[in-house]
């Protein structure tokens, strides 16, 4: 199993997009959490996080596009864009690593918002990065 810390969590990732989360549990610590802190939930160990992940009611097979993962040491931060065909949302998750294991993620999902209109004169729209789908 891999030890560097952007490593681990590209392997998260990876594992994550084969819709089998089981295939995760190894990466994580026996203590790991994971923090919503917008909808204030808090998962504890790898069983729960399996099952989360397995029951939510998605409308097909997750498919995961990672747009950056930058970190060193034992902090990762990843920025996923995430559907299951019929909804797509964006993960900001910030990953603590130690001995080779995840052990606590916290992770935002931010709703999109169109740009308020008393500022379209000085923006312009993103165009999305190629990014890597997994």
């Amino acid at each position: 199993m891999a030890t560097d810390a952007v490593t681990i969590v590209q392997d998260f990732w990876f594992r994550m997009a084969s819709n089998d989360f089981s295939t995760v549990a190894p990466l994580l610590a026996a203590d790991f959490t994971l923090e919503w802190p917008q909808s204030n939930e808090r998962i504890r160990g790898a069983e729960n996080f399996i099952r989360v992940n397995a029951d939510y009611p998605a409308a097909g097979p997750w498919r995961f596009t990672v747009n950056q993962i930058v970190g060193a040491d034992r902090k990762v931060v990843s920025d996923v864009t995430v559907t299951d065909g019929a909804s797509t949302a964006r993960a900001i998750s910030f990953f603590t690593i130690a001995a080779g294991k995840i052990t606590r993620l916290v992770e935002f999902w931010p709703e999109p918002y169109p740009a308020p209109r008393w500022r379209l004169h000085l923006v312009e729209p993103i165009t999305p990065p190629a990014s890597a789908i997994i």
